[in-house]
């Protein structure tokens, strides 16, 4: 018997039952659109955080020096207590990084986190949750910020002390809407601030928006909420290859400025927008971890019912291949007959998993902020999870209706 007419004879028994077929499918169809289109939420976002969320923290070519790393996954318990032993990034260090980096671009010493939330204030409006940042001027060209209104904070402020702010687009838009900006008198945490700048809109990201925040003078946050243990040094170069030799000499300056021996280890953590990737990736690889079990136990289920329906087959066309037989079909040719009927199935399941599954994340990546890519492989895999199982979970079937003595299945009512 030929292959086409295998494969024929096995879509016309598949059509002639479209219903049947179509329950039969339905537990390979749903593990496959789960994996196609949960792996394409996280390929996104995964893309989406180290093209967007990644460079708005720490900024494009640029670096941060902190006291404890933004990943602490690699740290065993031990090595976790030498970290918290380490002491805050300071004024010093902010010294010996600007010394050490005469050509780069920008370096700015940052209030670390917990970052300060606070109620704004302006006469009788008030806006809530408005995140609070102490820093040097340099952060302001880090963070490529644009001052679309009035100008950025400058060294003599910081030198000063004076209570300035410069505000996001939100801010000035939600707290001073109508009003110029410029010269205004806000309220944060208790003491009033005259409003120098606005930044200039730089949109969401995941829904988070990043115009929404004061910016002082690192000295008047400090009066105001106190020394942070958690201080950031960041370093913008002019290129992207300059970053990787700039750590290098970062890393000197602070082991001399801190008095390290060579034998010791840095007490410091100097890092790209490369680890906060990482550390995501971290995160996201858990789910990965969970995928496998969810698809692989309804993939399952789905072949189990295959099979149990293929045996119905076998059994309610018992006579026709007892025909089949008479006529000179072999055992061989009813195997392959029935084996390739449970394996277009199947895999007629993982295309239809896979397109709904891309439907999916192509309708999540419409309504919400997550991003959604679709991923070669996950399709690959789909498809072949559906024709293996279509092949593991048939070939008992198609044996035993290659099995059947013709005789007696051609006297089967």
């Amino acid at each position: 018997m030929r292959n086409a007419d295998i494969l024929r004879t096995a879509t016309d028994q598949i059509t002639a039952n479209k219903l049947r077929s179509f329950f039969t499918l339905l537990g390979i169809i749903v593990s496959v659109t789960f994996l196609v289109a949960v792996v394409a939420i996280i390929q996104g976002m995964n893309a989406y955080v180290k093209d967007n969320v990644a460079g708005a923290v720490i900024g494009a070519n640029a670096f941060q020096v902190r006291r404890t790393p933004i990943s602490i996954g690699r740290f065993d318990d031990e090595a976790w207590k030498r970290v918290e032993r380490r002491p805050r990034v300071d004024e010093r260090d902010f010294a010996a990084v600007r010394a050490a980096l005469p050509d780069a671009e920008a370096i700015a010493l940052t209030s670390g986190f917990p970052t300060p939330i606070s109620d704004a204030i302006w006469r009788n409006r008030a806006i809530g949750d408005v995140p609070v940042y102490g820093v040097t001027p340099g952060y302001q060209v880090v963070q490529d910020y644009r001052i679309s209104e009035g100008r950025p904070l400058a060294e003599l402020d910081v030198s000063q002390r004076r209570p300035v702010v410069v505000i996001g687009n939100d801010v000035a838009t939600d707290l001073l809407d109508g009003v110029t900006p410029i010269g205004q008198e806000i309220r944060i945490g208790g003491e009033r601030f005259e409003v120098i700048g606005v930044v200039a809109p730089k949109g969401q990201v995941l829904g988070q928006s990043f115009d929404k925040f004061v910016m002082m003078p690192v000295t008047r946050f400090e009066m105001l909420y106190g020394r942070r243990q958690t201080a950031t040094i960041s370093v913008k170069m002019g290129q992207a290859a300059d970053v990787a030799p700039a750590m290098d000499r970062a890393v000197e300056a602070l082991r001399i400025a801190r008095g390290l021996r060579p034998v010791q280890e840095d007490n410091f953590s100097v890092e790209t927008a490369d680890a906060l990737v990482a550390f995501w990736k971290n995160l996201t690889r858990v789910l990965f971890n969970v995928i496998p079990a969810v698809v692989g136990v309804g993939i399952v289920v789905g072949g189990i019912v295959i099979m149990n329906i293929m045996l119905m087959a076998v059994t309610e066309r018992t006579r026709e291949i007892g025909i089949r037989k008479a006529v000179g079909a072999r055992a061989r040719d009813v195997e392959r007959q029935f084996l390739a009927e449970a394996v277009l199935l199947s895999a007629a399941g993982g295309l239809i998993g896979v397109l709904v599954g891309w439907a999916v994340a192509a309708l999540v990546a419409a309504v919400s902020p997550l991003p959604a890519a679709i991923t070669w492989w996950s399709v690959a895999v789909a498809i072949a999870l559906g024709a293996g199982i279509g092949v593991l979970f048939g070939v008992y079937p198609a044996r035993r209706a290659a099995r059947l003595d013709p005789i007696a299945a051609m006297r089967a009512e």
